[in-house]
């Protein structure tokens, strides 16, 4: 481990999230909510309140100091975030609104270019940011969307895959990991397999980003999506990351202020990367508060964030097989940070009522992912997902509600 990484130590985590310090119902509130949003550090709410604190104004437009830092901070972000995923350029980072609209920037832009021949591929495992966005985009075009099957277990099939990718492939749209099973893609093979039949590569990373060693050179896609709320930083901003060469002629998303190069009454011309794509006042504070959430993050050594989360749900694992009643949904052999199940004879949204009673803070439901849960069978599920600040001892609290939870709901 590089010796300028700070030890990875739980405890002291937990001390920075204010969040985690209070009680439910009573009780110590466990957090296992990981995949809808995780909790934020104080560097980051301190971050966002230094912004505003100390030099509130709009970017790139001002003729004073404010403006002068504010946007110096704004831009330093960009740079965060271009080292933390490896790009090739600053200018390929577009700040959005979160993963939807990055995802949505991508599929306008390619429902302009698909002809009726054409073929969109995703899975079947998709958030339904990552599916209605292309449904939209070939409905509009008259393209083809072709799904890719997952195997029983939540794995894709990667026989499958292969086998639907075609000359007429335009573009595949891939979860980095399933929010729903946790299952983890072999992005960078399945990528490598798109690229050899010309195909643009969009890869959803909402899960995947906070888990840490995303390196968008090493997967080769042309675009990756997240959102800063997964990654320990404010809601309301997020990241499309797209090769320059792709992104720009792109299609603009929006029109306004900023994205403009020259405008008459009568016409308008467009600006270089990244303004082109950045129509309007962005979420500055967001933005600030992002770049925070990464330098938290980029404290520690990554194999070091990945062995704690993969910990956590081999232990849930394990005390699953010894619970009787409970069916495991994902279990596929490359999985991460999501526990999801169905607790038998009981409906997910009662087992998360309960659960809260108790201090324990689950997701329930279709996990927007309903065509997914269509596929399995099930109603929807209970889902608990982990994150670097928590713990074993959270693990069996959470089986102890279990077993009080099935008990009440007998």
């Amino acid at each position: 481990m590089n010796a300028a990484l700070r030890p990875f130590d739980v405890a002291a985590i937990r001390a920075e999230f204010p969040i985690l310090q209070q009680q439910l119902e009573g009780k110590p509130l466990v957090y296992l909510d990981n995949a809808a949003t995780t909790q934020k550090p104080m560097a980051v709410i301190q971050a966002i309140t230094d912004y505003y604190s100390q030099c509130n104004a709009n970017v790139h437009r001002g003729a004073h100091q404010l403006a002068d830092e504010a946007t110096r901070r704004f831009e330093l972000s960009r740079d965060k975030v271009a080292s933390f995923i490896q790009a090739y350029d600053r200018c390929e980072v577009i700040w959005t609104s979160g993963t939807t609209e990055a995802i949505n920037i991508v599929a306008n832009g390619i429902a302009q270019r698909l002809k009726p021949s054409d073929e969109v591929l995703v899975t079947e495992m998709e958030h339904h940011a990552n599916l209605v966005t292309w449904q939209q985009a070939c409905l509009r075009s008259g393209a083809s969307l072709k799904i890719v099957p997952i195997h029983d277990n939540g794995a894709l099939d990667t026989e499958a895959f292969a086998a639907l990718l075609s000359a007429n492939t335009r573009l595949v749209a891939l979860p980095h990991v399933s929010n729903a099973l946790g299952t983890v893609n072999p992005i960078q093979d399945l990528t490598r397999l798109a690229k050899a039949h010309g195909a643009l590569v969009l890869i959803d990373g909402a899960q995947g980003i906070a888990h840490g060693g995303v390196n968008v050179r090493e997967i080769g896609c042309d675009f990756y999506a997240f959102s800063g709320h997964k990654v320990f930083g404010p809601t309301g901003v997020g990241v499309l990351w797209g090769k320059a060469e792709v992104l720009q002629d792109w299609p603009v998303w929006q029109t306004g202020g900023e994205m403009i190069a020259q405008v008459t009454y009568h016409n308008a011309t467009w600006g270089e990367l990244p303004n082109r794509l950045e129509a309007g006042t962005p979420n500055i504070a967001g933005v600030i508060g992002l770049a925070a959430a990464i330098d938290w993050l980029t404290q520690f050594d990554v194999s070091a964030i990945q062995a704690h989360e993969r910990a956590l749900l081999a232990y849930a694992t394990t005390l699953a097989t010894d619970f009787e009643g409970i069916q495991l949904v994902g279990t596929a052999a490359d999985k991460i940070g999501v526990f999801s199940f169905v607790l038998q004879g009981s409906h997910p949204a009662d087992v998360g009522f309960l659960l809260d009673k108790q201090g324990i803070a689950i997701r329930t439901g279709s996990h927007c992912a309903q065509p997914l849960m269509q596929r399995l069978g099930l109603p929807g599920t209970a889902r608990a997902s982990f994150s670097v600040y928590n713990t074993l001892e959270e693990v069996d609290a959470l089986f102890r509600a279990l077993k009080k939870t099935q008990r009440m709901l007998a």
